[in-house]
This record gives C-alpha cells, sequence and structure tokens, in this order.
C-alpha cells in the first residue's frame, strides 16, 4: 500500500522520528492514550459551549461560560493535533489512505470553519446576551452543526482502525 501513497507521507513514515514511534515500548501507546484525554476534555469543553449556544444553561453569563470552555478546548485541541501528529507518522503511507483518516480530516476543517463563521456571525451578539437571555438562530445553528460535526470526527477517528 505504501507505493500508492504520496512520497511526503511515505517519507514521513519511513522518518527515524517514526521509527522511534514504532519502536517504542512507551511512546506510541504514550500518544494514543494522550489523544483519548485530550478528546475527553475537547469533547466535554465543546459540549458545554454548544449546550449553551442551544439555550441550555441559560442562568450563566454567555459571555464568561463560552470563553471558559473555550479555553479548555483550544487547550485540548492542541493536545490532540500533537498527539495526532505523533500516532500519524507511524503509520503515515497507510492512513492517509484510509477514508475513515480522510474524512475525519474534512469534517476536522468544517468544525473549524463552523467555529470562524460563528467568530464572524454570532460571537459578539452572544457575548452581549444577559443570563436568561434567548440565543439567536444563528448561535443555535453553530451549536446544533458543531455537536454534529465533532461527534462524526471522534466517531471517524475510532473508525480508523476498521479501514
Amino acid at each position: 500500500m505504501t507505493d500508492a501513497a504520496p512520497e511526503i507521507f511515505v517519507a514521513l513514515e519511513q522518518s527515524s522520528f517514526a521509527a522511534a514511534v514504532r519502536q517504542s515500548l512507551w511512546l506510541y501507546p504514550a500518544a494514543n492514550v494522550g489523544h483519548i484525554v485530550a478528546l475527553t476534555f475537547f469533547a466535554g469543553a465543546v459540549a458545554v459551549m454548544d449546550v449553551r449556544l442551544l439555550g441550555g444553561l441559560a442562568a450563566t453569563s454567555p459571555a464568561f461560560l463560552l470563553a471558559r470552555a473555550r479555553s479548555f478546548a483550544v487547550a485540548a485541541l492542541a493536545g490532540m493535533a500533537v498527539t495526532g501528529c505523533v500516532l500519524f507518522s507511524a503509520e503515515a503511507s497507510h492512513i492517509a489512505l484510509n477514508p475513515a483518516f480522510q474524512l475525519k480530516a474534512a469534517l476536522v476543517a468544517a468544525g473549524l470553519i463552523n467555529v470562524a463563521i460563528y467568530e464572524f456571525w454570532a460571537k459578539r451578539t452572544v457575548e452581549r446576551l444577559v443570563p436568561g437571555a434567548t440565543m439567536p438562530a444563528r448561535a443555535k445553528v453553530a451549536g446544533v452543526l458543531s455537536l454534529g460535526i465533532w461527534v462524526a470526527v471522534a466517531a471517524c477517528g475510532r473508525s480508523i482502525a476498521y479501514f
């Protein structure tokens, strides 16, 4: 299968870093556990943000809650990116061609685009809301899309091993 992979992925997989990941007794398992731990923190933070955007937790200030949860989400996303790169490097030529991984990558891009759209389209309005105020429809759309996209990303990530 490595013959069909683009050269950059073959080169990554053949790098000394990737070899060290594959040969280490602890590096790959540690990255795998780290990826799951980061995913757990990310999922929790995203769930809190999305529930608030959908009108839940209405007694809290949207600006405070969203800013706090966003800090956790950004840190967890960075952790997933680092650990994901370690995991990817070990089998880059195979994983790059994996349809579950390709869908996951596209969905991550969609999730980040959804964040950018929220930032420009709804964030200022949401941050000005007082506790108990009704969320605008555009914030609810962002919340629903976010929930769906990130759940699908996690499902694709778990499916990579089966393709």
